[in-house]
């Protein structure tokens, strides 16, 4: 299921209830689910265009993802961004913002990331 600015908001509050129940275990959201939401089993965020939000907003999602869990799983984010494009740019300075936030993070080419084995992936995600 996606969750839209055009989904209604009885829909939006089952389908946040449906994700914390485990009735169903991925959610699609777009920027309406930046305020507001609790989604406290939440262990993946993959970011798919963060052009034009701000660094703070970049900053809630991944403070979303890696609040403390239950059963201490960890918490993965991913922010998919794509060479030579003004993308690149708002990435850069968004990894330079949380950098001074105190977030380690890593950059890996789409070409770098699929040649790792995937005992390789899960340490460089942990980290």
């Amino acid at each position: 299921p996606i969750i839209t600015g055009k989904t209604p908001l009885l829909e939006r509050e089952r389908l946040y209830s449906a994700f914390r129940n485990g009735e169903i275990t991925c959610l699609i959201v777009s920027r309406v689910a930046n305020f507001s939401i609790d989604l406290p089993d939440a262990s993946v965020a993959i970011q798919v265009s963060g052009t034009f939000g701000s660094r703070q907003e970049e900053a809630q999602r991944l403070g979303r993802v890696l609040r403390p869990k239950e059963d201490e799983n960890m918490a993965f984010f991913y922010s998919v961004v794509s060479r030579d494009t003004t993308e690149e740019r708002f990435g850069q300075n968004r990894q330079l913002f949380l950098t001074e936030q105190g977030y380690e993070y890593q950059i890996y080419t789409f070409e770098q990331f699929k040649d790792m084995s995937g005992r390789a992936r899960e340490t460089i995600l942990q980290k």
